[in-house]
């Protein structure tokens, strides 16, 4: 018998299950891995795959939460089958992105959640010719909107022989963060990791393709879980490893979510990940003259100043405004998509009075 603690089950959620729910015999599980419409679930009973509840998910789609790699649902278990998903657990972090597939269509974009229920967030970028300081800006704002804790890991250290200019352009967008230079090939960092290797604690990575997540993930577990393929030497770009999202547990008691790689990460709700990331901006901008300051002809603009005598780079002021406007037009459809479904509430609750009469 499985004890579902081990997978990072808590109080937390237990107190969200009702007396009625229990009574109903549905029980908790946590989902390991989504494949278009199949859960592979982990319970008391152990492994098993699931479906939806059609009848919760399916007619009223529009209001539901769907299942991520990392939630924990209540199910009605099924020894000669498939399990059945009733609902989703509040989360307590989650890591989300504009929907890729439906990015330029206000009218149907929407979130898309990555990931769920983890306690660090390893953001992975390696010493090579793909090095990014502003994809690194993107994902840690990204992080900290989760509500996780970021942690940054410069991978393949034994493929450059200096990499201190890299670190230090890392330090000054991230001042005070956790970073590790790591080679997972000749073991250079790799102890440093041991205070995140808590059992039942909850690991996300996040990364391009071919910045050695599956070899990371390989050299933590102690042996081969995952396939590495080789990058390519001429542009340092790798394929896919992972093709779907999925939850490890490591013989240590360590839990891993390993993501496809994923080189575009449209922003979503990242108001305060922006706020996080950027915190050296934001506190020029609260210097400026004027509350409304534009930041471009305004006299007594704190930020005009600060990229005036150098303190703040114009790559870096590039990145925020950028990463701002996301956010801003992730936040419109957001609204947008709000508004719909209030409506067509609105509108079943008003065909349903009707029908009573």
């Amino acid at each position: 018998m499985i004890n579902l603690t081990d997978y990072g089950y808590n109080d937390i959620y237990e107190r969200q299950i009702t007396e009625e729910e229990k009574g109903a015999g549905l029980q908790p599980a946590r989902v390991l891995s989504v494949q278009k419409e199949t859960y592979q679930l982990i319970s008391s009973a152990g492994e098993n795959n699931a479906k939806l509840k059609g009848s919760i998910f399916y007619q009223d789609s529009k209001y539901q939460t769907y299942p991520a790699v990392g939630d924990f649902v209540l199910i009605k278990p099924n020894p000669i089958g498939d399990d059945v998903i009733y609902r989703v657990l509040e989360r307590r972090t989650s890591f989300s992105r504009l929907n890729p597939t439906l990015r330029n269509n206000v009218t149907s974009a929407s979130e898309q959640i990555v990931a769920a229920n983890f306690d660090y967030v390893f953001i992975m970028a390696s010493l090579n010719y793909d090095f990014n300081v502003r994809r690194i800006e993107r994902y840690l704002t990204t992080a900290w909107q989760s509500g996780g804790s970021p942690v940054i890991l410069l991978t393949k250290a034994d493929l450059c022989e200096d990499y201190s200019d890299m670190v230090a352009e890392i330090e000054s967008v991230a001042p005070g963060m956790e970073i590790h230079v790591i080679s997972t090939y000749t073991g250079l960092g790799m102890d440093a990791l041991n205070k995140y290797m808590k059992p039942a604690a909850t690991l996300v990575f996040l990364g391009s393709s071919g910045i050695g997540k599956s070899s990371l993930v390989n050299a933590l577990a102690g042996e081969e879980l995952m396939k590495v393929n080789i990058i390519r030497e001429d542009d340092s770009k790798g394929h896919h490893t992972t093709t779907y999202r999925q939850l490890f547990k490591l013989n240590n008691g360590v839990l891993i979510i390993d993501t496809p790689g994923m080189r575009e990460l449209g922003i979503w709700a990242a108001d305060e990940g922006i706020g996080e990331t950027f915190s050296d901006i934001e506190e020029l901008a609260s210097q400026c003259k004027f509350n409304d300051c534009s930041h471009t002809r305004e006299p007594g603009c704190a930020i005009k100043a600060a990229l005036e005598d150098g303190t703040l780079t114009q790559e870096r002021f590039k990145s925020y405004i950028k990463l701002r406007k996301e956010a801003q037009h992730s936040a419109n459809k957001a609204a947008y998509l709000k508004a719909k479904t209030q409506f067509f509430k609105n509108a079943a609750k008003n065909q349903h009075a009707s029908r009573k009469y």
